[in-house]
Parts: structure tokens; C-alpha cells; sequence
């Protein structure tokens, strides 16, 4: 009851702006004005302010919400935990699982990666290439420079 008395008020102060801005010959905002003072009425007529109010003000109400924050707090806690990559308290003897996104140690020989630069003797190792490339050059012009 009485949201719905502070709703009807609010739509009279409303339209009584409107008015005062029609006066004025600002008739674009005077309307803007009126629709916006209509809104506070059609809720109470549509029944919404009731139904709001009687949502706001039930305790049963407040404890859902508060068991859906917990409910959201326990599930990004465990999202966190897993994305981690640690155990659960049970799982402690156990390996953790692969996560999406994790890399995984020692799964490919160090020497499978190394490109191939031609065909070897079995036994014999590639012996690295000495850099044919000379930097004299382009130290002499860092250290002419500062750097």
C-alpha cells in the first residue's frame, strides 16, 4: 500500500514538471518527461510493485539468494583450484590429472624437436656449424654509438 501511495506521487510530481516544461515551449521534453512519469503507475496497475515488494521484503526470499552466491562462490573456487592443477584431499598419492591448457613434462624426446641437417653415420654425432657470419661490423657501430 504504500508503495504504491510513493509511486503515485512520484508520477504527480512528474506530470506536474511536464506541465511547468510545457509552459516553457519545450513540448519534446515535456513528453519525454510525461512518459517517464507514466512509468510508476503502469507498474502498480500491472501488479510489479507488488510482486517486487512482496520479494524484497520475504526473508525466504534473501536466503535463495544468498544460497545462489554460495552456490556461485564454491564453483569458481573449484574452477580456481582446478585450472590450478592441484590435488584434490583425496587425490594426494595420485598424479593430477592433465588439465586443458597445461603442458606436459617429457612427453616428446629432447632430440625429436632438433631439425634434421642431413643424413649421419649411426653412432656419429652432428657436430654444430662454426657461425660463418662476422659482427665486427655491427659492433663497431653499436660502440660508436654508446651502446
Amino acid at each position: 500500500m504504500l508503495a504504491e501511495t510513493i509511486c503515485s506521487a512520484v508520477s504527480v510530481a512528474g506530470l506536474g514538471i511536464a506541465a511547468v516544461t510545457a509552459y516553457r515551449k519545450r513540448f519534446l521534453a515535456a513528453a519525454r518527461i510525461t512518459a517517464y512519469a507514466l512509468v510508476p503507475v503502469a507498474l502498480v496497475m500491472t501488479g510489479f510493485v507488488e510482486w517486487v515488494s512482496g520479494m524484497v521484503f520475504n526473508p525466504t526470499v534473501w536466503a535463495g539468494f544468498g544460497l545462489l552466491g554460495l552456490s556461485w562462490l564454491l564453483f569458481m573456487t573449484t574452477r580456481a583450484i582446478e585450472r590450478r592443477g592441484l590435488p584434490a584431499s583425496g587425490e594426494s598419492g595420485k598424479p593430477a590429472k592433465k588439465v586443458k591448457g597445461t603442458s606436459a613434462a617429457g612427453a616428446v624426446a629432447p632430440t625429436a624437436s632438433a631439425p634434421s641437417l642431413g643424413t649421419t653415420r649411426a653412432g656419429s654425432q652432428a657436430e654444430p656449424a662454426a657461425p660463418t657470419e662476422d659482427f665486427s661490423d655491427i659492433e663497431a657501430i653499436l660502440k660508436k654509438h654508446g651502446i
